[in-house]
Order: C-alpha cells, then structure tokens, then sequence
C-alpha cells in the first residue's frame, strides 16, 4: 500500500451513532402524516442513501409518491434540525482517534450522504477540535455516494491522490464509494450495516476498533 497522508470518513454509522435520533426524527413525520411507525433498528437498513431515500424506505408500499416523500421531509427537517443531537454520539475511541491523525498531520474530511446543513452541524459540535480539510454532505446538484463526486471534491482541496488516500465508513455503498474513487476501502463493524455487507461489497480492510484504522494508516 502507497504512504497514506488523508483519510476521508462517513459520518452516519462510523464516526457518529446518529441512528435513534434519525429513527425519532422519521417517526414524529410519519406519524404527523398518518403513517405506521418503525421499530429504531429497522432504520439501519433505511438509511445510507440520502434522506430521500430513507422516507422512500419508511413509507407503506403503496405510499411511496414524491408527494408523500415531500410530505415527510417537510416535517422531519423541522424536527430533526431541532432534535439531531438528542441521542447522538461518537462511537467510543473516535474522538481520540481523529486526534491522533490530526497530530500525526494526516489531512482529514467527513463526506456524508446526510444533507449539508445537518452534516455540518454534528462535526461542528461533536469533533470542534479537528480541522477537518472538508465537510461535505448531500448537496444540491451533487449526486450521492456511491457516485464518487464527494471524493474527487476533498481530494482536489486536500491536494492528496486516491492512493494516498483511505475511505473508511460502514456500508456497501460506502465499499463502493471508495471503489467508484480509486481509493483503498476501510469497512468498520460497530456501524449500521453488517460485517457480510462489508464483506460483499469489496472492502478492503475490516476493523473491529478505531485503533486498527490509525494502525492501517501507518502501513
């Protein structure tokens, strides 16, 4: 493997346990709307796409229309914006472990298929002490991962190529991402998606702990 001088994470399910807070949030819209509820663990497997998506998941069958998906959206950025941090929280040794890249000079960025707004203000308020080179979220005209725009942008502002460059995250469409960018994939454990997805999506690496990506980072 070439010298790795950036690593680009996901937020949702690799750096933040954000799942109950996107649960409650998508249920209080639901539920506004008339519609049945969900179970929080079953929302493991709603989100990862985009919030698009995830209500598109959410909805009964036949229910799934722009109109209704419009609907939802409507009442859960209202809620969410106002609740994202109610249960939220890094997974234990995250923290320590982005602080020990940045002290080791590695150049770091969030990329997320959480949209903008939201994306930004959970590393803001949970991870103020890192510089991360790049925050990106969903943006308005940028296709979501796992089309690989979000890592051709980080990597053309932190100046690194893809192969020095690791893609850590917790999904199949996070393998894909990095594959889709060049870039040598890391699939973590404690995340929303299971480890066969990991597996069946071409990961590259699987860790069990924070401290096996510094380890990876350092060949």
């Amino acid at each position: 493997m070439n010298p790795i001088h950036s690593l680009i994470f996901d937020l949702d399910g690799t750096l933040l346990n954000t799942i109950a807070d996107l649960a409650h949030s998508t249920n209080y819209a639901l539920e506004k709307s008339g519609f049945p509820t969900h179970a929080i663990e079953a929302y493991k497997y709603f989100v990862g796409n985009g919030i698009n998506k995830l209500f598109e998941r959410a909805l009964p069958e036949g229910e799934r229309t722009q109109e209704n998906i419009a609907r939802i959206r409507s009442a859960f950025l209202t809620y969410y914006d106002a609740h994202n941090a109610d249960y939220t929280a890094p997974y234990p040794g995250i923290p320590e472990l982005l602080s020990q890249l940045q002290a080791d000079g590695m150049a770091l960025a969030v990329a997320s298929n959480k949209y903008q707004r939201a994306t930004e203000k959970l590393v803001r308020q949970y991870f103020p002490d890192i510089r991360f080179a790049a925050v990106f979220g969903q943006r308005e005209g940028i296709p979501t991962k796992p089309d690989p725009t979000v890592v051709r942008d980080v990597l053309q502002i932190t100046g690194c190529t893809a192969e020095e460059t690791l893609y850590v995250g917790d999904s199949g469409v996070d393998m894909q991402t990095a594959a889709n960018g060049g870039l040598v994939s890391i699939g973590v454990t404690w995340g929303f998606r299971p480890r066969t997805e990991l597996e069946e999506c071409g990961a590259r690496h699987i860790v069990d702990s924070p401290d096996e990506i510094r380890r990876l980072a350092f060949g």
